[in-house]
């Protein structure tokens, strides 16, 4: 097919070169997993200059796959080659961020979360074409467990000293003691963290996929915390008892009945509770989530977070719903108190309340 369209080489050019390097990128996350579940970053963590036959003998793996692995690392500035010695080096902070699985800089879990997401290509393209749905429990494995080991970083780092210090009083209440239920809570990172960090308080975590409340009771049981429980149950319908604190870590706007789940949420809230709600940045207009963490985000948002939606009750917000929708969401709800208490550079976190 001919066009009369008069090309601009350089624009041709540069565009062409951020298709090559998005190529390069797609198979570096799948080299990227392999190397995190197989230890090679682990092998070359903090050990100097190594050579392709160090590395395979230090992970247990086979020299020939390692030596263009090893190149594809290098293309990708993920690990240097000395051409001198002509060894490869994996610098000491890419270490910490690729092995270090409590460093608040950890990223290796992402890899995992992009192979499941990528995995679920063929059910996703179908949607496009019937507006149906996928839920969460329906992705692979990876999925859930790459989500657990991505996030506990950023909840290590952030739930104690600065999202819930953010929240109008909520500290000095969890620390004489309250009730709080953490809805979609996965595999109970988030329940955990808050439980040990406020022994004289009561944390519930639910989450509708069984599968993983198994895994949040089992990672519960082994910390020993005696004020840690966790429930199979959907946002719509938690019951027990009522409580001064419900929250939501990066799940509002996966689920396809918000309103409903906020609703449930206010009858559920003893006088002069309040939700913190932590949802992914996003930007206020469209343009705004130009950029590397928009399109993260939105991508993600088509593989996983909408289709849940979609297939859970038909309400998507999706990864990068504003914070004007979210509020709709909160109001529509019955919520009068509404406002951002405070962000990081991948997240919000909301305050709601009567």
């Amino acid at each position: 097919m001919e066009t009369t369209t008069r090309i601009e080489p350089q624009k041709m050019e540069a565009f062409l070169g951020r298709v090559l390097g998005d190529f390069g990128a797609s198979l570096g996350v799948t080299l990227g997993f392999i190397g995190d579940k197989l230890g090679l970053y682990k092998a070359m963590a903090f050990a100097g200059p190594l050579s392709s036959e160090e590395v395979a003998e230090r992970s247990g793996t086979n020299e020939r796959y390692v030596r263009e692995w090893l190149i594809n690392q290098a293309a990708g500035g993920y690990i240097v080659y000395d051409e001198v010695l002509r060894k490869y080096i994996l610098p000491d902070e890419h270490a910490v961020a690729l092995t270090d699985e409590n460093s608040p800089f950890n990223v290796a879990g992402g890899f995992q979360i992009m192979n499941a997401m990528n995995k679920a290509y063929e059910r996703i393209e179908e949607n496009f074409l019937t507006g149906e749905g996928m839920k969460w429990g329906e992705h692979h494995h990876n999925l859930f467990e790459g989500t657990e080991r991505f996030f506990k970083p950023s909840y290590l780092g952030n739930i104690i000293d600065h999202w819930l210090p953010a929240i109008t009083g909520i500290v000095d209440n969890l620390k004489t003691g309250i009730t709080v239920a953490d809805i979609g809570c996965g595999h109970g990172i988030s329940t955990q963290i808050m439980a040990k960090a406020f022994p004289n308080s009561k944390f519930v975590g639910f989450d509708n996929h069984a599968p993983s409340i198994d895994k949040a009771r089992e990672m519960g049981n082994k910390a020993r915390l005696d004020n840690l429980e966790f429930e199979v149950s959907s946002a719509q319908d938690f019951k027990e008892k009522k409580y001064d604190l419900i929250t939501f870590f990066d799940c509002l706007h996966d689920m396809g009945d918000p309103i409903n789940a906020l609703k449930h949420c206010r009858k559920m809230l003893n006088h002069g509770g309040v939700i913190m709600a932590v949802e992914p940045m996003a930007g206020q207009k469209i343009e705004e989530n130009f950029n590397p963490v928009g399109r993260i985000y939105s991508g993600a948002s088509v593989l996983c977070c909408t289709p849940n939606a979609l297939a859970t009750g038909g309400y998507a917000l999706g990864t990068i719903a504003s914070d004007k929708e979210l509020e709709k969401v909160a109001k529509a709800a019955g919520f009068n108190h509404f406002r951002r208490a405070t962000e990081t550079p991948f997240n919000r976190v909301f305050e709601i309340k009567d």
